[in-house]
């Protein structure tokens, strides 16, 4: 059985400098911290940064290299920093169509480097996991294997900083043994060859609605160039009309460029056929975004984008459950 560690850095790749934690362990070093037996195991540090500054190039980068050496493996794990792993497992599980083999993030909250770090328990979960040979993108954290596009970071400080968003976990890691709540078999999403698909444009907006959101805000963005906008309504999805009419704003916009609407519930998603509010939204042109996480929502936009001539064909694509990160619409 081999495994491939690939490093981007991290909290878990950390040390304590003049400036503050600083990415700067390789995965060997993280390796000798965290006392994992090496023994099956391949390393590559690919990158070394604080995971804020992950942009999407960094996503090709890491899409490719797990495709360049998926051949050579029973399963890859790549250590990753918190804040946008979320992000970077979403758009994995895009650009890496039907991979043939687990692919897990992880991370840490405390520096490997430190005592009672959690990055020996995240990482032996996820080489544990790598192990399995189930198909797809996952996250591993706290004993928790998560399906990768429907995870979000939900705590800034606490050890279980992440859970899965309207879906359950996939399994839990206990020591050698792993406990399967959803069967592999369901897992398996539009199988067929293994295709690296990198093609995104990332020129996305994302807006928060908050009561007195001036129209004119939305237009500015719009004039700013961008190519789709995400805005996190409240509740199952609608947009104001009395007094700031930004639904007669978002109308037009949504002519021109694609506005995808998500929650700023945790749980539940949209359900815009369900108000007045929610109904003018749909007839506006707003595309509904279902049950997905804000950070499968964004990246699944971005490589939409990439792949769409035109809005109705990224609403197509949008409203189609490509990697398991979308539901039934009728939930």
């Amino acid at each position: 059985m081999k495994i491939l560690i690939i490093g981007t850095g991290g909290t878990i790749a950390s040390k304590m400098t003049e400036v503050g934690y600083k990415s700067q362990l390789g995965v060997d070093e993280i390796l000798e911290a965290t006392g994992i037996d090496r023994e099956g195991i391949d390393t590559i540090d690919l990158m070394n940064m604080d995971s804020t500054l992950i942009q999407p190039q960094d996503w090709v980068t890491m899409a490719r290299a797990v495709y360049e050496h998926r051949e050579d493996y029973d399963g890859i794990v790549i250590t990753h920093g918190t804040d946008t792993l979320a992000y970077t497992s979403s758009m994995l599980s895009f650009m890496l169509r039907n991979i043939d083999l687990p692919v897990v993030l992880t991370g840490s909250m405390l520096p490997a480097s430190e005592p009672n770090s959690d990055a020996p328990r995240n990482l032996r979960a996820a080489i544990r996991f790598a192990k399995e040979g189930v198909p797809g993108i996952f996250i591993a954290f706290m004993d928790k294997i998560m399906l990768g596009n429907r995870a979000s970071k939900v705590h800034s400080h606490g050890l279980n900083a992440f859970q899965s968003i309207n879906y359950p976990d996939v399994a839990y890691v206990k020591g050698e043994d792993v406990l399967y709540r959803i069967s592999p078999e369901e897992l398996k999403i539009g199988r067929g060859r293994p295709l690296l698909d990198t093609d995104i444009n990332p020129d996305v907006a994302y807006m928060r609605l908050i009561p007195g959101l001036k129209p004119e805000f939305l237009k500015s963005v719009f004039e700013s160039g961008c190519k789709g906008i995400v805005i996190e309504g409240y509740g199952v999805g609608g947009l104001p009309y009395r007094n700031r009419n930004v639904l007669s704003t978002v109308a037009e916009i949504s002519r021109r460029i694609p506005v995808v609407m998500t929650t700023q519930a945790v749980y539940g998603g949209v359900d815009m056929s369900r108000y007045e509010v929610g109904r003018k939204a749909l007839e506006a042109g707003v595309i509904p975004a279902g049950d997905m996480t804000k950070e499968a929502t964004v990246t699944k936009l971005m490589w939409a984008l990439g792949h769409a001539n035109s809005v109705e064909d990224v609403r197509k694509i949008m409203t189609t459950n490509l990697a398991g990160e979308l539901g039934d619409p009728g939930y």
